[in-house]
């Protein structure tokens, strides 16, 4: 589905509600955009997340999906916003190499230098080429949670941000996701298989995003 795309990217469509914040803009891209990234916001409501972006130098995504299956645009498409965060190798998910092929005891910055020489498809998108997705959505301990040795330094916050688990998108979350992503895809040209969770792509909470469904049918317009 092709949408209208102004030369700023913002998409001009009834289901999408301007909310650009220009403080979480990085620069125009470069290259071409060529995938996906969907988050979860780890927070409660859509104003929150949307408050936090007009903040100087904040960071953020550029649409945002409320629980109701809103759809705000939040940045310009074709400008670059920190969403990503340092890559992970996705040459270990392809087959292509072993981890006895880095350097020993690689950390995720060293990693992520690896992978940025290498071209868009041989790795995750990066904050360079990919449209970044958030849902609303908080992370929380599970009941009767008991930390573990490890996490005696953390604050409340960092022990949630690790431990906690987020809940899965609404349905109207859902539905919104996969009409976005449709017609991002059809606009940009993106492949199919260039959409990825947050933690697919990055070293975040691996529950994040977990129910997001960018492949549900679509009504026939």
């Amino acid at each position: 589905m092709l949408v209208e795309i102004d030369a700023n990217g913002m998409i001009n469509h009834a289901r999408v509600r301007s909310a650009r914040s220009p403080e979480i803009e990085r620069g125009r891209r470069t290259g071409a955009i060529t995938g996906i990234v969907v988050h979860q916001t780890d927070a409660d409501t859509s104003a929150s997340s949307l408050n936090s972006y007009k903040r100087p130098k904040a960071n953020g995504a550029h649409f945002l999906i409320d629980t109701d299956g809103t759809i705000y645009q939040t940045a310009a498409i074709y400008q670059r916003t920190n969403h990503v965060g340092p890559l992970k190798a996705r040459c270990l998910v392809m087959r292509t190499c072993k981890l006895r092929d880095f350097p020993e005891k690689v950390g995720a910055t060293a990693m992520h230098r690896i992978e940025m020489r290498k071209a868009p498809g041989d790795r995750y998108p990066s904050n360079m080429e990919a449209i970044g997705i958030e849902m609303v959505g908080r992370a929380r301990l599970p009941e009767g949670f008991k930390p573990e040795t490890r996490h005696r330094n953390l604050s409340p916050e960092e022990l949630r941000g690790e431990a906690g688990i987020f809940p899965s998108p609404t349905a109207a979350q859902n539905q919104s996701l996969s009409w976005l992503v449709d017609v991002l895809q059809d606009s940009m040209q993106i492949a199919p298989g260039e959409i990825f969770r947050h933690p697919d792509a990055s070293r975040k909470n691996p529950t994040e995003a977990q129910g997001a469904n960018w492949n549900l049918s679509l009504p026939t317009p």
